[in-house]
Formats: C-alpha cells, structure tokens, sequence
C-alpha cells in the first residue's frame, strides 16, 4: 500500500481542502454576518460620476457639467433641467470633483502655512484660526517647517499653492519671493517686505506686563530665559524686558535656550540657572515649554512653585493650564493671528486692497505660579550698628 504523503500543515489545513465553510466576520453591534471572509476588506465603492448624473437625469454630460460649472454657465441650462440634474446628484451621492474648476481658474485651492517647527504647540492654535478662516473662502490649508528661502520660492513658483502664510520666520528662512506671489507675513517684522501684509502680535506689550508684575510682587532680580533664535519676534521680547528691567532698576540674569530643542533643553538650562549661588527667586520664560522645564529643573532640586520660585511663560498653550500649579503665562491670541492672515490673504486672492492689520493684543493670565517676593535672610539684611 503506497504510503500517504504527510500533510504540509497539519494544524491548519493549508494546502488541504477539509471541506469546511470559509470563517466570515460577524457585526458586532447587530451579530449578523458582513459576508466578508475574515481578515480580507471589500473593494472600495466605485464613487458617482457625471456620466451616472446625466443618465438618472436624462441628460447629457455636457449639460451636467454645464450645471456645476458656476452661476455664468449653469445659466444656459433651463431651471427645470437644473433642479432635475442637482436632485440625481444628490440622490446619487455625487460631488463634482474640484480639479477641473480649478484648472479652469488657474487655481489649486490651497495655502500654505509655513511655521518653524511643527512641534511647537502655539503653532498648533494658528492652524486652527487659519483651518476655520481659509474653510470660509473654500480654501485648503498644507502646513510645512524646516523650509528655507530657496523651498519657499520654490513654492510660489510651482503653482501648487495660491499663496503663501509665513509664520514666526527666522532671518535664515527669508528670501525675496516672486513680486506675483500673494503672502502674507504673521508674528514677523513689518519692514520684511512693505509690499505685502503682516500681521503683528503685541509681543512687547505682553513683556513688559509680565516684568511690572513679578516687581509688584517685589521681586527685585528676575531670570530670563530667552530664545536664542534669530527671529523678530524674540528681538522684540528681548528688547521689551531689557526696557522694562532697565526702567524698574531690577537685577537680572539671562541664559539663552534652543526652543526647537524642547523640554530637555529648557530643563538643561534652567538647572544651570537654579544652580546658581545667586539665584533668583523669579523666571520669565519666552515660551511655556520652556517654563514646563523650569518646573521640573525645580522640582528635581527641592523647590517649590510659586513658594520658592514664581515662573511666568509666554504663549498660553494648552500645557499652561495643566501644570502644576497653573503657570501665569502671556496669551498670544494665536487663533486670531491665523484667522486674520488667513483672511488677508483670501483678499489678495480675490483682487482686494487689503487694510493694515493693527497688532493683536496680548494679556497676562494669572493663575498660580507667581507669589510675593521671599523676604530676605538674616544674613542678607544690612546690619545698622555695624561699622
């Protein structure tokens, strides 16, 4: 008796027809059976198309798109047919597909929106303004970093965007765009490029009132931790607290920090601040990142927030609200600042004079990282009688 070759796979059944029913998947919510065997996906749902419209409708092709071509064209075609087209594309599901419009136009439907670096959160609530005001105009956002001059001309030559909004730039990332290139410039130096708009945040005004408060509190000697990028907006919050400093006769000590860098860095720098002799018993960060790394550069020597060091940041992004305590910070309405540009642009889109934008106001927000001034040890107090 000839022997029977062993099964490749005995405990599967691969190869082998045992003929069971294929297993299919079951829905969990109503236990019935999807008809999909189990672990495969069905084929995608062929999507509408004009050519489905005009035979539900009765009509031609050309009359379906003459209908969704815009008011001019979609004229030539009676108000009945209209009606009887737009109801079979909604009873169908169809959605005229935009690039054809677009070509037509000369136009892609999108902006882009560069930052310096994606990971920074206040970038986040700039996106958003710019999402909510760019959906009004019926334009798409792309958001890109780590561009240069040489990416950003690159792409207001190539036609894939409309125009351009330039976030927060740092010198090394400007460069001359073409003159036919719409854009518009947000938290940036006005004289970047006079013929185009800026949108400005009151960065300095949000210094100082962080300064003024930590010397209402009596804090005579302040920490700053500043940016070390080369951008406007951290000349001008430098500028601010040297001025505020300078006017209150306070005693300072600046260390700078890489913001691209993150927590870590900022948690670095600010041990090297604690560590000092001198320390002082008051920071100013200039973003809450940096202020997070201070509270835990704190924490890992044995200090307190606000008991023996008050902190104050400077963006008001969500992490301000949830550290512990609540950090005082200087809210820089990013949202606003998105919506604005973003609105300014769709004008230039649309041919428009665009007004100068006045620069958006800030505010300090105090919550709970800041507290009276220590008073001063025995040793630190002057002695009368001492000659």
């Amino acid at each position: 008796m000839p022997a029977v070759p062993a099964d490749p796979h005995p405990s599967t059944g691969i190869g082998t027809d045992t003929g069971a029913e294929t297993d299919t998947e079951t829905d969990a919510s109503t236990g019935a059976g999807t008809g999909r065997a189990a672990g495969t996906w069905p084929a995608p749902v062929r999507r509408p198309t004009g050519r489905d419209v005009a035979r539900l409708a009765g009509v031609s092709q050309a009359t379906v798109s003459l209908v969704f071509s815009g008011a001019e064209a979609g004229r030539r075609v009676s108000e009945a047919t209209r009606a009887r087209v737009r109801e079979a594309a909604r009873s169908l599901g169809y959605r005229p597909q935009a690039a054809g419009r677009q070509l037509r136009l000369g136009r892609s439907g999108m902006i882009m929106l560069a930052v310096p670096n994606l990971q920074g959160p206040f970038f986040g609530r700039v996106l958003e303004g710019v999402h909510h005001e760019a959906g009004r105009h019926g334009l798409a956002v792309v958001v890109s970093s780590g561009w240069g001059s040489a990416t950003l001309a690159e792409a207001a030559t190539a036609g894939r965007f409309d125009g351009l909004l330039i976030c927060s730039p740092d010198d090394s990332q400007l460069g001359e765009l073409p003159p036919d290139t719409p854009a518009v410039f947000l938290d940036a130096d006005p004289g970047t490029d006079r013929a185009r708009p800026t949108v400005e945040l009151d960065v300095a005004g949000g210094m100082r009132a962080a300064v003024e408060h930590l010397a209402a509190l009596g804090h005579r000697r302040i920490g700053h931790l500043r940016s070390t990028h080369a951008a406007y907006t951290f000349r001008v919050r430098q500028a601010a607290f040297e001025q505020a400093v300078r006017e209150l006769g306070l005693d300072v000590v600046e260390l700078g920090v890489s913001l691209n860098d993150g927590h870590a860095a900022a948690r670095s720098v600010a041990g090297e601040l604690l560590e000092r002799a001198d320390r002082p018993r008051a920071v100013i960060c200039d973003d809450d990142v940096v202020a997070s790394g201070v509270y835990q550069a704190a924490a890992e020597r044995g200090l307190r927030v606000p008991d023996d060091l008050s902190v104050v940041g400077m963006d008001n992004v969500a992490v301000s609200g949830l550290l512990a305590p609540p950090l005082t910070t200087v809210d820089l309405p990013g949202e606003e600042l998105g919506r604005a540009g973003a609105a300014a642009l769709a004008g230039l889109l649309a041919g428009e004079r665009v007004e100068p934008v006045a620069p958006l106001a800030t505010s300090l927000v105090l919550r709970s990282s800041t507290a009276p001034a220590p008073a001063p040890s025995p040793s630190q107090v002057p002695n009368p009688e001492a000659t």
